[in-house]
């Protein structure tokens, strides 16, 4: 259900994405200002008015959510964490992490700080709120401040559920590791914990949708496969780092693949090697060095009327980070750099030299086996 996202923009080194579920959930929680909240607390408006109160609503419940990210961000990078991506989402965020927080300490405390900055966010607007009472602000701008008041509360409140990989889920994560000392244990207890909770909020709004009460219910139903989703989601992802963390690719890597020279025509790679070997990928040598590689989807652009006019050199990708990595560097990094970059094939170099070549398929393969061999728990 969730999953589609769009980059947005950079906080602290880490890239922030939307979910794009938020082009359906944003109109929903639009309409349920509009027709729901606003008019229940603020009477006597015109519908319009409520429209537009109910689009600003939307738009200062996205702030907040940056803001309870922002605050996150800001205390990993104090322990030196590195968040790579925060994926927005309609009741906060799921941040993506190239390691587990170095201590029960360290994951407490950076969960702890987007409830935290949402509650003193909601004590300004409460504030600000009542200031603006007093002094007879007008009712529009007034209701919007009361809102995020509340919204900020709720955030803040419901990201405390002990729900794993909601924060407090990870504040229960923290607790449970610095009991038992094991990571993984209590990352799988504090997930089926979040799903539980998940059922719970799915069978609760299925209860209110049929008692009359549509919109709790819609909402209590989306975040309760959100939980579900997100929590096997989230612990799939410990299982994977803990299986393929300490594995270095050039222990299933294929050793000396076949490579081309750079000064090789075009149709002859393409009908001697891609149609014969079925591989997608080539690495490229010049001479005895390595120079790039060269993928049978670049190809796939070119006209036919060019393939003889054209050689390797000049469509191949040069070597970089993003399409290499060193034989003792750990699957998990493969398979981040693999997410990163959408490419399923990576040259393994040592000292600068080819050694190998890791695909996406190995490294699926060897997290099947050991999840085979050696189970999940």
């Amino acid at each position: 259900m969730f999953g589609t996202r769009a980059t947005l923009f950079e906080l602290y080194g880490s890239t922030i994405r939307i979910d794009l579920n938020w082009i359906f959930l944003a109109p929903f929680l639009t309409w349920s200002l509009a027709q729901g909240y606003f008019p229940e607390y603020y009477l006597g408006l015109a519908d319009s008015t409520y429209w537009w109160m109910g689009a600003f609503g939307a738009l200062g419940l996205f702030g907040s959510i940056v803001f309870h990210e922002w605050a996150h961000a800001l205390v990993a990078k104090h322990y030196g964490l590195r968040i790579k991506s925060i994926t927005l989402l309609i009741f906060g965020g799921v941040a993506q992490m190239d390691e587990e927080p170095p201590s029960p300490k360290a994951e407490w405390l950076t969960a702890m700080a987007g409830p935290m900055s949402s509650f003193a966010l909601s004590a300004a607007c409460y504030l600000a709120f009542a200031a603006g009472y007093r002094i007879h602000l007008p009712i529009v701008p007034l209701g919007l401040i009361g809102y995020l008041a509340f919204v900020n509360s709720l955030l803040g409140g419901f990201n405390l559920i002990p729900a794993f990989p909601l924060d407090g889920g990870r504040v229960l994560r923290a607790a449970l590791w610095h009991w038992k000392q094991d990571l993984h244990r209590a990352t799988r207890w504090a997930s089926r914990i979040g799903s539980w909770f998940g059922l719970a909020l799915i069978l609760s709004g299925i209860f209110h949708v049929i008692t009359g009460d549509f919109i709790i219910g819609i909402w209590w139903f989306v975040l309760g496969l959100f939980l579900r989703t997100a929590a096997g989601t989230a612990y799939y992802q410990v299982v994977v780092r803990a299986k393929l963390g300490e594995a270095p690719v050039r222990r299933f890597m294929t050793p000396n693949p076949a490579t081309v020279p750079s000064d090789l025509a075009l149709d002859v790679l393409i009908e001697e090697h891609f149609y014969r070997s079925l591989h997608e990928m080539y690495p490229v040598m010049e001479d005895t060095r390595l120079i790039g590689c060269v993928y049978s989807k670049q190809v796939a652009g070119i006209p036919r009327d060019q393939w003889t006019q054209l050689t390797v050199r000049d469509i191949l990708t040069p070597c970089s980070a993003e399409n290499t990595i060193a034989a003792d560097t750990n699957a998990l990094a493969a398979l981040s750099i693999m997410k990163r970059t959408g490419t399923s094939r990576l040259l393994v170099l040592e000292d600068d030299r080819l050694t190998g070549v890791v695909t996406l398929k190995d490294l699926l393969k060897l997290l099947a086996l050991k999840l085979d061999l050696e189970g999940v728990a």
